[in-house]
């Protein structure tokens, strides 16, 4: 993908996540494609839309 593709791309997400109400399916989709585009945490992509994460913990598994 070229860089301008990316840049695009990374900002019709964030337009997402601003216009669609957390938790919906939207936001859920546009969220994880943020972060797998970035490699940016799920906390860090809330925090720049100045959201709590709420949410809990992933469970490790550590056997």
């Amino acid at each position: 993908m070229a860089p301008t593709d990316v840049l695009r791309r990374r900002n019709a997400l964030w337009q997402t996540l601003r216009t669609e109400p957390p938790g919906t399916p939207a936001f859920e989709a546009a969220l994880a494609a943020l972060c797998a585009l970035t490699g940016w945490s799920v906390r860090r992509v809330l925090a720049g839309l100045g959201l709590p994460d709420d949410r809990p913990a992933p469970e490790v598994d550590h056997a």
